[in-house]
């Protein structure tokens, strides 16, 4: 390896003061730079190139192959035959995406371990969606899971309402998907992002176009095992580096980053035990219970047994990425405890902290960066070909099916209109891709466009399956008025509210070893001049009296409803919609008990309201549907013997 010169760079910043008060801040950001930095090599193309090509030859193989060309219901469910493993990975594969990859060590590396306890509440979700949702929506048979909301409410305006918010939702969702590994592996190669975006979109488009699901299935099998596999090696590789997991485990303990049952009650503290298992469940419930892409694995398998052992092998693949993920983040931190490349500026984003582990600890094992970036991407096209194949499916089903000009068409024809469909959603894909660096941060806009959609969304199918109650006027109430309510609360996020969550500490004690022969005396001089600058700041700053007011304030005293942890938002869309739509529903009047079909709702919510009924003084005993069925049918026997 050639020799590689450093130079340093000094920059003075001044944070801006926030609509809050809080007291200026002025720092001094020294960064010590390698002018030759690693980039890839000839083996890391190779190895991130077959990944690509592989899932390219899949798409063709199932397009080639395949034979329920003409029928859209093969193309978007595989013909509701399809085995069960690849079907288990794909549903993981599916949720799990690059964001995960990079952005759940990061949550670690500045926050600590309280996030893992999210697991806790993926395992309440899954039982939820195993033993509520599946029951009832699987032997339906549907398309789109948005065909439940129309027959259960009777409503189309209604589905049609709540697919529009769940598309707005996949839209941005795809676009930032794609966004976020090509700015966070810009470090790692020197693609630029917008042609990363443009790369990885076409090819994803390609192959979800041409193959259908079950190119999107079999593809996923390949992409979710070089996740896993990709990611573990190196944390293997760091770890044996530093000393074992066990070092790894002691260092994180004497850094802060250890902690798991923090009790605080407080809604506005980040991560605690009860906000963690809160958005556990949330995110399980949202991403795979109601969620059309996952709806569609689960659509594809042949019987409700296997979707619903689906959910329990969903559950361990999770908990495996997962740990996986959430370890890396630990052993960055082992690594980088002394010397932050974030706080440094090495890196200019924190997602980038993993990217930047590999390129510069792992750049001497040929064809490691080129296995971590396609197990990166193995999560962008996982994500993206689950969203883009299910978006043209509730496209068709929900408001181009049945449209007089489509109803007359053939089977091949239908197929070949979901297959433009699918493309169009690649290119809506790169298209928000390309914009998505003027949203802000990554991770920051995704988790608050989700609480904002899924939240409410989730509150609908909740209240149609546990609350039989709610009639169709409740449900478009309480729909509107919790999205309404939610996105508000976003707005306000950004506009009132300028908090920045307190990281964990990070040390710049140890930069200096990390270039050699930089001298001591230059650290000591670059502090000198951060002091002495920071004061005279701090002089001119106190004499202006906007300044010595706001000084003055508590943070502890400026919580507001937009501050409250994000881990809640999406519960508090599903609690809105669910306490909205019932008291609408009594104000004009409630579904008696039996109005519903049992098919549709939970049973006990059922008995429920049955006995509800019955407390509030409900007269006699209200016949099921099926009962009035009956009764109708023998009073209709009576008046023909007696006309006879």
């Amino acid at each position: 390896m050639g020799k590689r010169g450093y130079f340093v760079r000094i920059s003075f910043y001044t944070e801006s003061l926030s609509a809050k008060g809080r007291r200026p801040a002025f720092a001094v950001k020294m960064d010590v730079e390698a002018s030759g930095a690693q980039k890839f090599t000839v083996v890391d193309y190779v190895v991130f190139s077959l990944m690509l090509v592989v899932s390219v030859g899949i798409g063709v193989y199932s397009s080639l192959r395949g034979k329920g060309a003409s029928s859209t219901q093969a193309f978007l469910l595989g013909g509701r035959d399809m085995s069960l493993t690849p079907v288990a990975f794909s549903l993981t594969g599916g949720v799990i995406s690059a964001i995960s990859i990079l952005g759940l060590p990061t949550e670690l590396y500045l926050y600590g371990t309280q996030l893992v306890m999210n697991i806790l509440g993926a395992i309440v979700g899954v039982l939820v969606v195993r033993n509520l949702i599946l029951p009832i929506v699987y032997p339906l048979r549907l398309v789109s899971i948005y065909q439940y909301i129309e027959i259960r409410f009777k409503s189309r305006v209604l589905r049609k309402f709540a697919t529009a918010c769940q598309l707005l939702s996949s839209c941005f969702y795809v676009g930032l998907c794609l966004y976020a590994p090509s700015l966070a592996l810009s470090s790692v190669t020197n693609l630029p992002t917008w042609a990363s975006v443009i790369i990885m979109g076409s090819i994803c488009t390609f192959y979800i176009t041409i193959g259908g699901v079950k190119a999107v299935v079999y593809t996923d099998v390949i992409q979710t095992l070089v996740m896993f596999f990709g990611v573990l090696a190196v944390v293997v590789v760091v770890c044996r580096n530093l000393g074992g997991i066990e070092e790894v485990w002691e260092v994180a303990g004497q850094g802060g980053r250890l902690e798991f049952f923090n009790l605080d009650p407080s809604p506005f503290t980040r991560h605690t035990l009860w906000s963690t298992m809160v958005m556990g469940v949330f995110m399980v419930f949202s991403f795979l219970g109601v969620s059309q892409p996952q709806y569609q694995r689960f659509a594809s398998v042949p019987t409700l047994a296997q979707a619903q052992l689906l959910s329990l092998l969903f559950l361990l693949g999770m908990s495996l990425l997962w740990g996986v993920f959430y370890t890396s983040g630990l052993v960055a931190y082992a690594l980088y405890k002394d010397c932050d490349p974030l706080t440094s500026g090495k890196i200019e984003k924190p997602d980038q902290i993993i990217p930047y582990m590999v390129t510069d600890k792992l750049h001497h094992l040929t064809g490691m960066p080129g296995l971590f970036v396609a197990a990166v991407y193995g999560g962008v096209l996982s994500s993206l070909s689950s969203q883009g194949n299910a978006i043209a499916c509730v496209l068709w089903e929900d408001f181009l099916k049945e449209r007089p000009y489509f109803r007359g068409i053939s089977g091949r024809s239908a197929t070949n209109i979901v297959k433009l469909l699918s493309s169009m959603t690649g290119l809506v894909a790169i298209g928000v891709g390309l914009l998505a660096g003027k949203l802000g941060t990554i991770n920051y806009v995704i988790s608050l466009v989700s609480a904002a959609i899924r939240g409410p969304l989730c509150g609908l199918f909740f209240v149609g399956m546990c609350a039989p109650w709610v009639n169709t006027k409740g449900a478009m109430a309480g729909l509107a008025f919790s999205l309404v309510v939610n996105i508000w609360m976003v707005i306000g996020r950004f506009v009132v509210s300028g908090k920045q969550p307190v990281r964990l500490p990070l040390s710049l004690d140890g930069c200096v070893d990390q270039v050699a022969g930089t001298p001591t005396a230059l650290n000591a001089t670059l502090g000198l001049l951060a002091n002495a600058t920071v004061d005279a700041f701090t002089t001119v700053a106190a004499s202006k009296p906007e300044y010595s007011n706001l000084t003055e304030l508590s943070v502890e005293d400026e919580n507001t409803i937009y501050d409250i942890s994000y881990c809640y938002s999406g519960a508090i869309g599903i609690i809105l919609n669910f306490v909205v739509s019932s008291l609408v529903s009594c104000c004009t009047g409630p579904n008696l008990p039996g109005a519903v079909e049992a098919r549709l709702v939970f049973a006990p919510s059922a008995r429920l309201h049955r006995t509800l009924f019955l407390l509030v003084g409900g007269a006699g005993r209200p016949c099921t549907a099926r009962e009035k069925g009956l009764e109708d049918k023998e009073a209709a026997l009576d008046m023909l013997s007696m006309s006879s």
